[in-house]
């Protein structure tokens, strides 16, 4: 087995990739990497990821971290490029744009959170229930005249986009009657095989853990 994904499933980049191995039918180790235990900042981690951040990947001799870097990395390697990051440039240059729009707007919204919980907040203020629902706002749209959030096909943007907004819901539920493009968009990505392993797991354990900090 030469694929090792190195990370922990509460986090939405590394169930955007856990749904890309998955998607594309790859075998992979999976070593849990827990930041609540520090086990992103030990020196062995250290040597494989100098920026301390999850997931990382190996495969044989070659290490790549960043989630949206590694689910491209995969689809380029093993599917050369296949459906899920097509090789025609316009459609690629709209996958990665959501892609950037996951990390550039969405997943910053949801780690500032997070992160106030960290430091012993117990509950969601208004400026951050403000900053999510912009983002739900923003997605709604893109959403209004597609089936998936680059197009018409399923691609890696659904996979970066589906991990950190079911992770937004845990702490600012999506209201049916105002997003109703995100959920149905959701609801159809519950309908492939392995979403279940590759994000709702985690994201179970994500509301668990929220609660737990909220209490």
């Amino acid at each position: 087995m030469r694929l090792t994904l190195h990370g922990y499933n509460l986090s939405p980049p590394v169930r955007a990739t856990l749904l890309t191995l998955k998607a594309l039918g790859l075998e992979y180790n999976h070593i849990p990497v827990s930041p609540a235990a520090k086990q992103h900042l030990t020196p062995e981690y250290l040597k494989l990821n100098p920026l301390h951040t999850i997931p990382t990947l190996e495969d044989g001799d070659f290490v790549i971290y960043d989630s949206h870097a590694i689910i491209a990395y995969l689809a380029d390697k093993y599917a050369d490029g296949g459906a899920l990051y097509p090789k025609d440039v316009e459609k690629r240059a709209i996958i990665n744009q959501r892609m950037y729009f996951d990390c550039g707007t969405l997943f910053p919204k949801f780690i500032e959170v997070i992160r106030a919980f960290f430091a012993g907040a117990k509950t969601i203020s208004k400026d951050f229930i403000a900053r999510i629902t912009e983002a739900y706002t923003l997605l709604e749209t893109l959403l209004e005249n597609s089936t998936y959030v680059a197009g018409e096909e399923l691609s890696l943007a659904d996979f970066s986009v589906v991990s950190t907004v079911t992770s937004m819901n845990t702490v600012v539920p999506l209201a049916t009657n105002r997003y109703p493009n995100i959920i149905k968009w959701i609801e159809r990505l519950q309908e492939l095989p392995y979403y279940f392993e590759g994000n709702q797991e985690g994201v179970d354990k994500l509301a668990a853990a929220i609660k737990s900090m909220m209490s």
